[in-house]
C-alpha cells in the first residue's frame, strides 16, 4: 500500500500489531484518543504524531478551586399543571443530579424564568426552597415551567463516554473561557502542555470550549441530545456582555425556546441569531489565539468537528478568522463526508464509522456489515470532494479480533488512495448548472439538513435526509441559500432549486412562505425557465386552508382539510416518463406525504391510496418536480437525478458519464481522462456505462470499484 494520507488510532501494548498495520494500510499518521494513551515505542515509530487536547477540561483540581468558572446550561423542567393556587415543582425531577447542580450563586429571580405555559404569561413572583420552584398564586388548571441556571458537574463528552464504555476515571469538569482568568489560565496551561509534549506535531481540539446540547435525565440516559445547540454558551457574564453589546436583554426563555432549546428544525429568530453571532465571534476570537500558540510552537492546529464545537460554525463567517490547518470530522454517511470536506480549510480528514468500539467490535458483532453501507455512502461524497486523509477511531485490539474487517479496511484503504491517485486533485465533471437547497438557515448550516443525533425519532427525517444524501454525490455543485438570497436575487445563479421537508420547520421555510415578495420570485424565476423541485412538505404555509402557498407552480396542493368538500381532480398517471424510466417495482417514499392532489396540467407519475406521491409540471419556461418523500435508497437516487436533470431542462446532459444499472455510478476526471465506475451496492453488479458517446459493459464484486479511461 502506498504511503500517506491515513491517520491510525494508537493503543499502548499494541506496538507489534500496529506496525504490522502500517505497513498493510500504509499508515503515515497516529494518533491517541480519549481513553488510550500513545507509548514511547509508538511515539518513536518515525510516523506523524497526533495528539488530542480539550483545552476546558482534564483540569480538575485547578476548578475545584475555582467553582465560579464552571460552565452552566439553561434547563427546562417538564410542564406542570397547578390543580390548586399553589404548585411546587421540584426542578431537578427530570434531570441527571450527576451531570447538573442548579446554580444559586447568581440572582435566581434575575436568570431564572417561570412561565404559565396556558397563557404564555411570565410568573413573576415565586420562591425556591432549595428543591421546589413554589408558585403561591397559580391559575388552576394551567400548566408551569421554571428554566433555570445549573453549572455543568460532569462535561457531558467523559460522562457519556462512562457511561457508554464503561469508563472508570474521576468525572471530568469543564471550565468556562468567557471569564478573563480562565483564558489566562488556559493560554499558560497550553504552553506547559506543549513544553511536555515535544513529539506531537499535530495537536487536535476536541473541539474548543462549549460543548453541542447533551442533556441526561433522572436515570441517567439521553433527554435532549442538540448536535447543534449553544444552550451550553450560557451564563450570566455572558448575558451581561451581550446586553452591553446588543442593547437589549436575553432571558432564559431565549435559550430553552419552550423546550426547543432552539433546534436547528425551528426558525431562528433574531435574538438566538443575535445569540450565536455573539458566540461565534467569541469563539473564534479565543481560537484563534490558541492556534497561534501552536504555530508558534511549530506545531499543526486541527480541529475535531464535534463535541465542544458550539460557536465554531465551519461555514459560518468567523470561522476561517481561527487559522486552522486542518478539519477532522467523523464520516458516517455521504453527507457527513461533505459537511467535513466542503469546510473553508487547507485539509480535511474523514474519519469513517464504525469506531472500534464494544458496540460493535463484540462476539457475534459484524463489523464489516456495519462499515460497508457508510463506506459506500461516504465514497459516493469523496468522489466529488474527496478529504485529504482518512482514519478511524477507538481501540485497535478490537479490531483486530476481526481479520475479514482488516481485509475489508485493506480495500477501503485502496480505494480511498486511488481517488488521489487518479484524480491527481482534480474537480471531477459537473453538470453546467447550479443546484442550490433553499431553507431557513442557508450557508451556515451547509449540509447539516436534518440531522437529527443520537434519537430513535431520526427515522422522521430520513424522507429528507436521503435527498441531500443523494446530492452529496451527484454532479452537481450544490449550494445552501436561504430567504434572504431569494430577495436578493441569488436565484439567478442557478438551474434548479431544491425546498424539502416538513411543515412549520426551518428546512421547508414555516412563515417565510408568508412573504409575498419571497413567493413573487420564485414563482418568477421557475416562470421565466427555472428548476423547482419540492419534497415532502414543499412552500408550505397555511393560508385560507391551502398548505402550499405557491401550488400553482409546484403542481400539487395538499389536503389539510378544510378544502374537503371540494372535488379533487381524476388522476390518470403517466407510465412513461424521463423521471421514472429507471424504476423497477414500487417507490419508496418513507414517512410520505397523504392527501396530495394536482393542482392545473400537472402531470402525475406516481400515486397510491389518492395521493399523487410524484409529480411533474409545466409553468411557463420552467419545470417543478414534486416527490412526497426521497429516503436514501439508489432508485431514489436515480429518480433525484433524473428530477434534476428534467427540471433544469437537460435531460440529454445526464447521459455523458451514465450507468444504465442504477446500481452503479460514474464519476469522471476529465483532466485526467479517467473515470471510476462505483458498485453502491453490497451484492456484484454488472452493466452497461456510457462515456462520451461509447459503451463499456463492466463487472465488479460488491463494494466494488474499477477506473477506465475516458
Amino acid at each position: 500500500m502506498i504511503k500517506g494520507r491515513f491517520t491510525l488510532p494508537g493503543e499502548t501494548g499494541m506496538e507489534k500489531e500496529i506496525k504490522e498495520l502500517v505497513d498493510l494500510w500504509g499508515v503515515d499518521a497516529i494518533r491517541d484518543s480519549d481513553g488510550t494513551k500513545l507509548s514511547q515505542d509508538l511515539i518513536d515509530m518515525g510516523l506523524t504524531v497526533y495528539s488530542v487536547l480539550c483545552l476546558v477540561r482534564d483540569d480538575n483540581e485547578w476548578v475545584k478551586q475555582n467553582p465560579d468558572c464552571l460552565q452552566q446550561i439553561y434547563l427546562l423542567t417538564e410542564e406542570h399543571t397547578a390543580y390548586s393556587d399553589t404548585l411546587e415543582i421540584d426542578i431537578m425531577a427530570t434531570f441527571f443530579d450527576q451531570q447538573f447542580k442548579p446554580n444559586t450563586d447568581d440572582d435566581i429571580h434575575r436568570y431564572w424564568q417561570v412561565m404559565d405555559r396556558t397563557t404564555g404569561e411570565e410568573i413573576k413572583t415565586w420562591d425556591y426552597d432549595g428543591k421546589n420552584v413554589i408558585i403561591k398564586n397559580a391559575a388552576p388548571f394551567h400548566a408551569y415551567t421554571v428554566a433555570f441556571l445549573a453549572y455543568q458537574i460532569w462535561e457531558p463528552v467523559s460522562m457519556y463516554n462512562h457511561i457508554t464504555n464503561s469508563w472508570t476515571s474521576e468525572h471530568e469538569l469543564t471550565v468556562d473561557p468567557r471569564k478573563e482568568k480562565v483564558r489566562k489560565h488556559l493560554l499558560e496551561r497550553l504552553e506547559r502542555w506543549l513544553e511536555a509534549h515535544p513529539k506531537t506535531d499535530v495537536v487536535r481540539f476536541t473541539t474548543f470550549f462549549y460543548c453541542f446540547d447533551l442533556i441526561y435525565n433522572q436515570f441517567g440516559k439521553e433527554k435532549t441530545v442538540n448536535w447543534f445547540g449553544y444552550a451550553s454558551c450560557v451564563s450570566p457574564l455572558a448575558f451581561e456582555q451581550f446586553e452591553k453589546e446588543y442593547g437589549y436583554a436575553l432571558t432564559a426563555e431565549d435559550i430553552v425556546c419552550g423546550g426547543t432549546y432552539n433546534t436547528p428544525f425551528k426558525n431562528p429568530t433574531k435574538k438566538y441569531l443575535d445569540w450565536m453571532d455573539f458566540n461565534c465571534r467569541f469563539v473564534s476570537d479565543f481560537a484563534r489565539q490558541c492556534v497561534e500558540t501552536m504555530h508558534k510552537a511549530g506545531r499543526k492546529a486541527i480541529m475535531f468537528l464535534g463535541d465542544h464545537w458550539a460557536g465554531t460554525e465551519p461555514y459560518g463567517k468567523y470561522f476561517q478568522n481561527i487559522g486552522l490547518d486542518m478539519v477532522v470530522g467523523a464520516a458516517g454517511d455521504g453527507v457527513t463526508t461533505r459537511m467535513i470536506t466542503d469546510i473553508p480549510v487547507p485539509s480535511t480528514e474523514a474519519r469513517f464509522y464504525p469506531y472500534f468500539f464494544p458496540d460493535v467490535f463484540h462476539e457475534g458483532g459484524d463489523p464489516v456489515g456495519e462499515s460497508m453501507p457508510i463506506w459506500i455512502k461516504c465514497r459516493r461524497a469523496m468522489m466529488r470532494k474527496p478529504a485529504a486523509r482518512m482514519g478511524y477511531g477507538g481501540y485497535i485490539s478490537l479490531a483486530l479480533k476481526f481479520p475479514e474487517f482488516i481485509d475489508h479496511v485493506t480495500e477501503i484503504t485502496k480505494q480511498f488512495k486511488s481517488i488521489h491517485e487518479e484524480g491527481k486533485g482534480t474537480k471531477p465533471y459537473t453538470a453546467p448548472f447550479k443546484v442550490a437547497v433553499l431553507n431557513s438557515w442557508g450557508k451556515i448550516k451547509s449540509w447539516q439538513t436534518h440531522q437529527v443525533a443520537h434519537s430513535l425519532w431520526n427515522q422522521r427525517c430520513y424522507s429528507y435526509l436521503g435527498a441531500v444524501e443523494a446530492l452529496a454525490g451527484f454532479p452537481f455543485d450544490v449550494d445552501f441559500i436561504n430567504f434572504d438570497d431569494v430577495k436578493n436575487g441569488k436565484l439567478q445563479e442557478y438551474g434548479v432549486v431544491l425546498n424539502m421537508g416538513d411543515a412549520g420547520t426551518s428546512w421547508s421555510g414555516a412563515e417565510h412562505w408568508n412573504d409575498a415578495e419571497v413567493v413573487a420570485k420564485i414563482r418568477e424565476w421557475v416562470y421565466s425557465g427555472g428548476g423547482f423541485i419540492g419534497i415532502g412538505e414543499p412552500c408550505a404555509y397555511n393560508i385560507d386552508g391551502k398548505l402550499f402557498a405557491a401550488a400553482d407552480m409546484l403542481g400539487v396542493q395538499k389536503e389539510i382539510g378544510l378544502t374537503a368538500s371540494h372535488n379533487k381532480p381524476v388522476v390518470t398517471v403517466e407510465k412513461e416518463h424521463f423521471i421514472t424510466a429507471d424504476v423497477t417495482g414500487e417507490i419508496d417514499y418513507g414517512e410520505s406525504m397523504s392527501m396530495i392532489y394536482p393542482v392545473g396540467g400537472t402531470t402525475v407519475l406516481d400515486e397510491a391510496n389518492r395521493s399523487s406521491n410524484l409529480t411533474a409540471n409545466e409553468y411557463g419556461k420552467g419545470r417543478s418536480v414534486y416527490i412526497a418523500g426521497l429516503p436514501f435508497t439508489n432508485q431514489n437516487a436515480r429518480i433525484l437525478m433524473r428530477a434534476i436533470y428534467f427540471a433544469a431542462h437537460s435531460e440529454n446532459e445526464m447521459f455523458r458519464y451514465f450507468s444504465k444499472n442504477q446500481e452503479l455510478e460514474c464519476h469522471a476526471f476529465e483532466e485526467t481522462g479517467k473515470i471510476c465506475v462505483v458498485n453502491n451496492s453490497e451484492c456484484a453488479q454488472s452493466g452497461e456505462v456510457l462515456i462520451n458517446g461509447r459503451t463499456e459493459t463492466v463487472s465488479l464484486p460488491p463494494m466494488g470499484c474499477t477506473w477506465l479511461n475516458i
